[in-house]
């Protein structure tokens, strides 16, 4: 009588819990943070290749851990996840505890019965984003068997992917490799597979997750609307010892979160229509590049009436390497960083940006363009007659014209402004493909392009950029389809790595194999002004993820 009445109150915690948790929500839906984005592809937090598309999915699907809001360089620190990750084994197992009490938001396939988050789920998930096959011991002759069969079997256990129980995942390894690893328990968010079976493998507009929003309204190419979700845990605001942090700290203490009830995250792809939009208040803070960036700023100072409006202004270089990939004559860099980036970008002297790992701070820019030396180069092998408009012809004599990708866009005039004139130098005929950022984003994945200029990264590790190049990497990653040994090797020697200094000299080899073969040019990496309006509380820039629960709104401020 007393075990039956036990396990009924037993039964009872979970609902018990989702209810305190909503009568006690912190999000009142009278803040709305309304953001700019350019329009996204998915909200399938396994299937996404595009950095807008994560910063809404980030928001409803949730990592067992996240890089911290606050500390430089980051660090994981748990979200999901009961406690620190346990690594064993010489760095070969990671062990990782779900907390327990965790919910997905309501969906059909749960048949009207709260659905915990477990352990189960994170090993489905990870099945799902199964990119690093080779590493995790088991997963080759799964994947290969999938590829076989047309369909992969997420029944049919992997050695090295378990839920030893219904609250510890355990991830073992084939070999070392900390930024592989570090990413996937980082970055991916765990979706339930009952709702993935329910739509029939495609969840990119059923985003069912256990984040801190969930999914109100999705209008392609306008908005995403995003609204709290009820059954959301109270958090706290990150912690930090910075002094530099000692203001914001003082100004969030005591706070739960969510505080914002709606994400209004408006699709507007042009830089100038966001300033426009910012300026009469109806963003709460834009992130700006190159010149239009420079139209607040005087002497790369926020001009006096921003300021004396409250606005505040974040500057730093972002993760993401800008590279020239198929070029074959270097661009005038100088020229792009001061006209084209209106100063707002760093010449790009390697493949990893500053500030994530493997970043060679010593490493001199040493400027690569030489239009004397490239028509040289161009006769020697074959490219020496002209047509009448002055440009040169293939080998055989047939017209030659080389095919530039570009997302649409202002700064995508001033690009092929510059590459048109360095490649008339040279004697080049250029065309110009400008399309959607999406559409771009497609055809690079299928490999539908000849030369395209565009950023990659976003880890606190190095390793994104440096992986293009790697042959083991799937085109939709190695979009130049780059193979030569000798770069697979030390970048193989860079995932073992554990010191960052062995991680720069790493690095610095690939970045010198890369300069030598040329599947990819180093071009720039784009420092972002990050303006923020008066009454949004709480804002750091989001360097590595979007952190939109820990905004705050000051209502009467904003009005």
């Amino acid at each position: 009588m007393h075990a039956a009445m036990n396990r009924r109150a037993l039964r009872l915690l979970p609902l018990l819990a989702l209810l305190v948790c909503s009568l006690a929500l912190a999000a009142d839906p009278a803040k709305i943070l309304r953001v700019a984005s350019p329009d996204i592809e998915t909200l399938d937090p396994q299937q996404y290749s595009d950095n807008p598309s994560y910063e809404v999915l980030v928001a409803i699907f949730e990592p067992l851990y996240e890089w911290d809001y606050l500390r430089s360089p980051p660090r994981l620190s748990p979200v999901t996840a009961a406690g620190p990750l346990e690594i064993t084994d010489g760095g070969k197992t990671w062990t990782m505890r779900v907390k327990r009490g965790i919910f997905f938001t309501d969906d059909a396939a749960f048949k009207g019965k709260p659905r915990e988050l477990v352990a189960a789920d994170y090993v489905y998930s990870y099945k799902r984003w199964l990119v690093i096959t080779d590493l995790i011991v088991g997963a080759r002759p799964v994947v290969d068997a999938a590829r076989a069969d047309s369909k992969f079997d997420y029944d049919r256990p992997i050695e090295g992917l378990r839920a030893l129980d219904r609250y510890t995942v355990q991830i073992r390894l084939s070999e070392l490799n900390y930024p592989n690893i570090e990413d996937m328990i980082g970055f991916v968010g765990a979706a339930a597979r009952e709702v993935v079976e329910a739509a029939g493998g495609d969840i990119r507009t059923r985003a069912v997750g256990t984040g801190p929003y969930r999914l109100r309204e999705w209008k392609r190419g306008s908005r995403i609307m995003l609204e709290a979700n009820p059954g959301y845990r109270q958090v706290r605001f990150p912690e930090s010892n910075d002094p530099a942090h000692a203001a914001l700290m003082r100004s969030m203490q005591g706070k739960v979160f969510p505080q914002a009830g709606v994400v209004e995250v408006n699709i507007i792809d042009e830089d100038i229509t966001r300033l426009l939009q910012f300026e009469q208040g109806g963003l709460d803070y834009i992130a700006l590049r190159a010149e239009v960036a420079t139209r607040l700023l005087v002497d790369n100072k926020l001009k006096p009436e921003y300021a004396a409006r409250g606005i505040t202004r974040h500057v730093y270089p972002e993760p993401y390497l800008f590279s020239f990939y198929f070029n074959m004559a270097d661009p005038v860099l100088e020229t792009l960083v001061k006209v084209v980036y209106a100063g707002q970008a760093l010449p790009a002297n390697q493949l990893v940006p500053p500030g994530v790992g493997g970043h060679d701070p010593e490493l001199p820019v040493k400027p690569l363009y030489d239009p004397p030396a490239a028509r040289a180069l161009l006769d020697r092998f074959g490219y020496k007659n002209f047509d009448a408009q002055g440009y040169r012809k293939a080998p055989d004599g047939r017209a030659l014209t080389l095919a530039m990708t570009l997302r649409s866009g202002a700064i995508s005039r001033e690009i092929q402004t510059l590459v048109k004139k360095s490649m008339d130098a040279v004697g080049l005929r250029m065309d110009f493909h400008v399309t959607p950022f999406q559409d771009a984003i497609k055809e690079l994945e299928k490999g539908k392009y000849q030369m395209y200029f565009g950023g990659w990264g976003g880890s606190p590790s190095g390793y994104p950029e440096l992986l293009q190049l790697y042959s083991k990497q799937p085109q939709r990653v190695n979009v130049s389809q780059f193979e030569f040994g000798e770069y697979d090797r030390v970048a193989e020697q860079f995932l073992r790595s554990a010191t960052d200094a062995e991680r720069i000299v790493a690095a610095r080899k690939m970045s010198e194999l890369a300069r030598t073969y040329m599947p990819e040019l180093p071009g720039i990496f784009r420092l972002e002004n990050d303006f923020v309006q008066p009454w949004l509380l709480g804002f750091r820039p989001p360097v590595f993820a979007t952190y939109w629960k820990y905004l705050d709104i000051d209502l009467a401020r904003r009005k």
